[in-house]
């Protein structure tokens, strides 16, 4: 099989996947530039090598997300959902907080949204190992709720960790709670939606970071119109475009 061959069929595939996420049309974005960094600051990572990332994240989650009962979700849940994906990742996906699938596997973003995001990253040509997925809260919120303020502060300090030793390019928040936390903001992402933002002074070489808010693919899942996927497809493309994804 020759190169040109390999990249046909990668094109194929991903013209595939992103129909399925769209429902059969491609509506191209409107595009926005990406903010330019304040203070000179790069946005590429660097530094530390994708091993010694990896074996950060491991030792944090085994050390201290684990055993962690800094709240009151560490009484229902089965087991913490610290995160997956590609330690040297550029776009990291960060949701609300486990659900009940999530919390018997204890990996994040399993369970019937996970396989709406999972199209999501297939139509922008990516693969989950190419990208890293989390969520603000590591225990599963009772009936699936989501998660109450004291809680995600309680929590948002491991999600600040995990971004400080990935050194994302980009940040794509996935609902209301995600993006609150980490832009320290009260206005509703439907509002946010598909304008870039940059994250504040919450952690070490964080400043500036590229954050892309967009639906949660539960609510998709729940609002699953040609309007709303559009949106999300919109949002995606711009992520894509500052990764220089094609």
């Amino acid at each position: 099989m020759n190169e040109g061959s390999d990249e046909l069929r990668k094109a194929a595939r991903q013209l595939i996947d992103t129909e399925l996420l769209l429902g059969g049309e491609d509506i191209p974005a409107e595009r926005n530039p990406l903010p330019a960094p304040e203070g000179g600051r790069s946005l590429s990572p660097g530094g530390v090598s994708t091993e010694d990332k990896q074996r950060l994240l491991e030792q944090m989650d085994a050390d201290e997300v684990r055993p962690c009962t800094k709240c009151r979700l560490c009484e229902s849940r089965r087991q913490t959902v610290f995160g997956e994906g590609g330690a040297g990742a550029e776009l990291v996906f960060v949701g609300e907080g486990p659900g009940e699938e999530e919390d018997r596997q204890g990996r994040p973003f399993v369970g019937r949204a996970g396989k709406k995001l999972d199209e999501m990253i297939a139509a922008m040509g990516l693969r989950r190992q190419d990208v890293y997925i989390c969520n603000v809260v590591k225990c599963r919120p009772p009936g699936n709720r989501a998660p109450l303020p004291d809680e995600a502060h309680a929590c948002c300090g491991y999600l600040i960790r995990q971004l400080e030793i990935i050194r994302p390019k980009v940040i794509c928040t996935l609902g209301n709670p995600a993006t609150q936390a980490l832009l320290n903001t009260k206005v509703g992402i439907t509002k946010l939606r598909g304008a870039w933002q940059q994250l504040g002074m919450i952690g070490e070489g964080l400043a500036n970071t590229a954050v892309m808010p967009t639906f949660h693919p539960a609510f998709l899942l729940r609002q699953y119109t040609q309007e709303n996927r559009r949106k999300v497809w919109e949002d995606l493309q711009k992520v894509m475009e500052a990764l220089d994804v094609k």
